[in-house]
């Protein structure tokens, strides 16, 4: 009777740690909800290699993530989600790029601060943006152009 008391004590201890662990993974990878967050939205021709979770980074500087990507049914273009961490205020007059790490790196979307002195508030939208840029369709130009000539 002692041996089957320890075992569900073990396996109850196995299952707390585990349970710790993926609550800990799920706060440091940036999935666990903030509260001290705002959202702002943005629309591109092209978000191409954006997903949910994507870093929004300023200067570099992670600030916030991607938390929806949506197609404007009217317009055609991917209107994204951004939360931003609330202690970044984001100039009314800035801008929002889609930019890789490297050639072989991936996408993150890149705020540009402005100089206005008004900030941006939760749910408002940036209106100077750029789209991701398709390097085969680059590659593509460079090759038909140097062709020409």
């Amino acid at each position: 009777m002692s041996e089957n008391i320890g075992e569900v004590i073990a396996g109850g201890a196995t299952l707390a740690v585990a349970i710790g662990f993926l609550v800990f993974a799920g706060q440091g990878s940036g999935m666990a909800p903030s509260s001290d967050s705002y959202d702002l939205t943005a629309s591109f021709r092209s978000v191409e290699g954006i997903s949910l979770g994507t870093d929004v980074r300023m200067a570099g500087i992670k600030i916030g993530s991607v938390s929806a990507l949506d197609l404007n049914p009217e317009t055609f273009r991917a209107e994204i989600t951004m939360s931003i961490g609330a202690p970044v205020a984001i100039p009314e007059d800035s801008s929002v790029a889609v930019s890789s790490e490297g050639l072989l790196g991936g996408n993150f979307v890149e705020l540009v601060p402005g100089g206005s002195p008004f900030v941006l508030a939760d749910g408002e939208e940036i209106v100077d943006t750029q789209g991701a840029l398709s390097l085969l369709g680059l590659l593509a130009k460079f090759v038909s152009s140097s062709g020409d000539e």
